[in-house]
């Protein structure tokens, strides 16, 4: 039997053993076993976990117009330290009418003094901006576990008896938060078994709930718009906060400029004398300099004193953009797509923001 011709019995998906990375993994070694499994179902079968899987843009859009040919609750989850980029646009066109259950992970990470109803508020509000009108909206800690079970009775609520489909963009934490779930919905003895998603001949996986309809996994989708694609993985730890962000407060004058690592910049126009408060990774350096001096220190130590990125990855690494934003309203928070966002307490500002080509800023009121 060829190798092309071996499927996976937990989910049917094509073996293959080159690219560990890649849907269909196994160690080469086990094709000589009568039954074959990949590499995530045999993760998920014996440690309980559900691995991420890399898919191009036109895999992801099958899946998605296959969400409007079944009937179930779509339960979508975002990264709030990443609200927009970590947002899947266009969800709402391919759902159908199935209803949309929306959860913001990694609550763990903001401040204490962020208020939790403010929050959700904020969120209910920027997704209704995008075009999105939730059923509910909750905040999770996949990582910490806080809310889960709160998650768990929400999607037992409104599935109706019905699949629930999860979907998500790359690391916004869908599979820690579907492995909490399984945590504590089957407890040690259920063997969990995958089964292949008909109508699409992608890795979907299905979790088994009691009453004959199925938790499903949709694989974790790519938005180019996320800064985690412009850094190297080993720099992911560096921008992606593990705990709660503590907040750093820089008192600049006029014509001053902040960079955060060389991934983005931040310059302080006019406006007096005034503190700005950064909210990014404890891990990430901010560098100040003076306004007129930002291009050639920025030219000179990008990759070494200013990284992420390194010095090996620029040749790929995208030009910084330039927005300008006149900050007419007090308490304002420009906000870093996947970095974080620094806020500026009294109105009358004028500052630029630089990010990657392709990354998004934005300025929004203030979350604290």
């Amino acid at each position: 039997m060829s190798k092309s011709e071996i499927t996976c019995i937990g989910c049917g998906v094509t073996i293959q053993t080159d690219d560990p990375k890649q849907i269909g993994y196994a160690p080469a070694s086990s094709l000589e076993k009568e039954t074959v499994i990949c590499q995530r179902c045999f993760r998920l079968k014996h440690y309980n976990e559900v691995q991420d899987v890399s898919l191009t843009d036109d895999d992801f859009l099958k899946i998605l117009n296959g969400l409007s040919e079944v009937e179930g609750l779509i339960v979508k989850i975002v990264d709030i330290f990443d609200f927009n980029g970590s947002w899947l646009p266009g969800l709402h066109r391919f759902v159908g009418k199935n209803p949309i259950l929306l959860i913001g992970n990694k609550e763990d990470l903001l401040p204490k003094s962020v208020k939790r109803s403010k929050l959700i508020q904020w969120m209910k509000q920027e997704a209704k901006q995008l075009g999105l009108q939730p059923i509910d909206v909750l905040l999770v800690s996949a990582t910490k576990g806080s809310s889960i079970n709160e998650a768990i009775d929400a999607i037992e609520h409104y599935r109706n008896g019905k699949n629930v489909y999860v979907v998500g963009c790359t690391n916004v934490g869908k599979s820690t938060f579907i492995n909490r779930i399984i945590k504590n919905v089957a407890g040690e003895e259920d063997v969990i078994t995958t089964s292949h998603f008909p109508g699409t001949t992608l890795d979907m996986i299905e979790i088994p709930l009691d009453d004959g309809s199925a938790l499903v996994d949709t694989p974790g989708i790519i938005n180019h718009h996320q800064m985690a694609h412009f850094v190297d993985k080993k720099d992911l730890k560096l921008i992606t906060p593990k705990k709660e962000i503590k907040p750093m407060v820089f008192q600049l004058n006029e014509e001053q400029t902040l960079f955060f690592g060389g991934l983005a910049r931040l310059d302080y126009i006019k406006g007096g004398r005034r503190s700005l408060i950064c909210y990014v990774s404890n891990e990430l350096k901010i560098h100040r300099t003076k306004l007129e001096n930002a291009e050639s220190l920025y030219k000179k130590h990008v990759g070494e004193l200013l990284h992420p990125p390194r010095k090996n990855d620029l040749e790929e690494f995208p030009d910084l953009v330039r927005h300008e934003f006149s900050l007419k309203q007090g308490k304002t928070d420009i906000v870093f797509s996947g970095l974080g966002w620094v806020t500026i307490n009294e109105p009358g500002a004028v500052v630029a923001a630089y990010v990657p080509k392709g990354v998004s800023v934005l300025t929004r009121p203030s979350l604290i």
